[in-house]
């Protein structure tokens, strides 16, 4: 296979933006750390930073991504990583396998079709309808799913962001009113209701809650995929109809 010919132009561009989106996502990380909220998170605040510039800069999405393509590329890797502290906490999640995957695979049921009849009721486009359908999984699986749907991956990745952004700050108003007083609860809420951005909210309510939150944030991923074909069936028996 020959790899596509990269100019000095092309390799310097790519080097700015790779540069400043590390820059700025470092930047809004240290001031999370000083004001913790959900509007300070350096999943909102980075991008928009990112796309002040670009529309300062008159630079389109696809020059950004042309440059930067290969951070997307790393969020597998990254997901591959929660296998870590699950394996530290194996036998606690052997006690509770069987909850965690009947949690996974109902969540998973609902946020596909409850994504799906609102986009419907709303009159959404069909591209957009299945584009939102996978937006409660973490990225690298929202992708994959939302292409195999004929979705749009971009659009579910924004997808993707928001519902990780309102799932974590919702989680946390939730916490003080449901009082779940167990880590595997809480974990599993804010895996299931916020993918990343939840497993990362959840790490700072203690090591078990983030170890939930990342097996149950995988587990619906898996899920996703496994339902694919039937949510496919679904799709083509409904437009047939």
């Amino acid at each position: 296979m020959t790899l596509p010919t990269l100019s000095v132009q092309d390799l310097a561009q790519a080097a700015l933006w790779t540069a400043l989106t590390l820059g700025i996502y470092g930047v809004a990380r240290q001031g999370y750390v000083r004001l913790p909220r959900w509007w300070t998170s350096p999943l909102l605040v980075a991008p928009l930073g990112l796309m002040a510039l670009m529309l300062a800069l008159h630079v389109s999405y696809r020059e950004y991504i042309q440059g930067t393509h290969w951070l997307v590329m790393m969020l597998g890797p990254v997901t591959v990583a929660f296998a870590v502290p699950i394996y530290e906490q194996r036998a606690l999640l052997r006690r509770y396998w069987a909850v965690l995957l009947l949690g996974a695979l109902v969540g998973s049921s609902v946020s596909l079709a409850s994504a799906w009849l609102l986009a419907r009721q709303l009159h959404l486009s069909q591209d957009l309808q299945l584009s939102l359908m996978p937006r409660s999984v973490t990225t690298p699986f929202a992708v994959t799913v939302s292409d195999k749907l004929g979705g749009l991956p971009e659009l579910t990745s924004a997808f993707v962001i928001a519902t990780g952004l309102c799932g974590a700050a919702l989680g946390s108003g939730l916490l003080r009113y449901l009082k779940l007083r167990s880590g595997i609860a809480r974990g599993a809420l804010f895996g299931m209701g916020a993918h990343g951005a939840g497993v990362a909210k959840a790490q700072e309510l203690g090591a078990q809650e983030g170890t939930v939150a990342g097996l149950v944030m995988i587990l619906a991923g898996l899920m996703n995929l496994a339902l694919l074909p039937l949510v496919q069936l679904l799709l083509r028996l409904t437009s047939a109809g």
